[in-house]
């Protein structure tokens, strides 16, 4: 390919943008304390990153397919909160505890999916309801409260792949296993996005759901397995934020989903479906957790990190319904010369 072709290519996709804010961030952050580049600030910040990571390749597959899943915290704090605590010291090795979390999971992912693919109704609705009823069910049924973590999780949060120590103070941060999890979690959403018939299903349907039909997409079984996915994985990671916080707390994940939605929004995914990278949607979680955890650095209150996250959303918002403006436009003209 011609140099000037790739790089007019590259230059055109937001992932180019995002890097570029994401590194000249950095930079300012660095002149202006002299701490961002320590190992230990770097491990700090890959361990902020590894939750909403995870969560946003399920939200993401959600928004391109044209979808909005606000669900997942209170399905990932349910499956979390029943394994941790109804199967406390079941078992001696932690897997089981994350295959029932990702079953539980499973079953109300189905939920959000069933509903939506069936009849038809909006996925933000939706799962705005499920999400109150999983919280419901936790908090009045379970009676949740914070409760030790079983052993098996325990002793898996202990375990430590890296250990980052700042020559100048000998502060250390250890980089926990579960990072290993969401690089894994993230090739996966990868490799089903990009080199499956199903991925190209889910944006053919967050394109135009009528003309995916058409082209022989199953539009009722790909919303299935999105929110099916979109639940397995939170269950998952409920599990896994126990782990890390070495604890069972019901609320820690409750609130979440706006940073995950702005990330995913930041990283280029269209709101209105049919557009998004993981590439993208990891830069735009690693931009927000920067930013998130860099404030203090520079002296600014962590709680214009909200403020940062509300901008996003709306104009995030704004760019999508432009962007699909211009599509319609583009579509009409097309026609209408036709």
């Amino acid at each position: 390919m011609d140099t000037n072709k790739l790089i007019k290519k590259v230059t055109k996709k937001t992932e180019f943008y995002i890097a570029l804010i994401l590194i000249v961030f950095c930079m300012i952050v660095q002149v202006r304390s002299g701490q961002f580049f320590t190992p230990n600030n770097i491990v700090d910040l890959l361990r902020s990153m590894t939750i909403p990571t995870m969560f946003c390749i399920g939200e993401m597959m959600v928004l391109i397919s044209g979808g909005v899943d606000c669900s997942f915290p209170a399905v990932a704090s349910l499956a979390m909160y029943f394994v941790c605590t109804k199967l406390d010291g079941a078992f001696s090795n932690p897997i089981p505890y994350f295959v029932v979390a990702v079953l539980l999971g499973l079953l109300m992912g189905a939920v959000n999916g069933f509903v939506v693919a069936k009849y038809k109704f909006p996925a933000m609705i939706v799962t705005l309801g499920t999400s109150s009823i999983f919280i419901g069910i936790m908090q009045g049924l379970l009676g949740s409260s914070e409760y030790p973590l079983t052993s098996a999780l325990y002793k898996l949060g202990q375990t430590s792949i890296y250990t980052g120590t700042n020559a100048n103070t000998g502060f250390t941060s250890n980089l926990p296993v579960h990072f290993i999890f969401a690089v894994i979690l993230v090739a996966l959403g990868w490799f089903i996005l990009n080199k499956t018939m199903l991925g190209r299903g889910i944006y053919a349907v967050g394109g135009d759901e009528v003309a995916a039909a058409r082209a022989g997409f199953n539009v009722f079984w790909t919303r299935m397995f999105i929110f099916c996915f979109s639940g397995a994985m939170a269950g998952f990671i409920g599990v896994t934020r126990a782990s890390m916080m070495l604890a069972v707390n019901p609320n820690n994940m409750i609130g979440m989903e706006m940073d995950v939605i702005a990330s995913c929004v930041l990283g280029g995914v269209s709101l209105v479906g049919g557009k998004g990278s993981v590439l993208g949607a990891v830069l735009g979680t690693a931009l927000m957790t920067v930013v998130s955890n860099s404030l203090i650095l520079l002296g600014i209150p962590t709680v214009w990190a909200r403020v940062f996250t509300g901008m996003i959303i709306i104009i995030g918002t704004a760019v999508s319904a432009i962007q699909e403006k211009h599509r319609k436009n583009a579509l009409f003209v097309t026609v209408s010369e036709k």
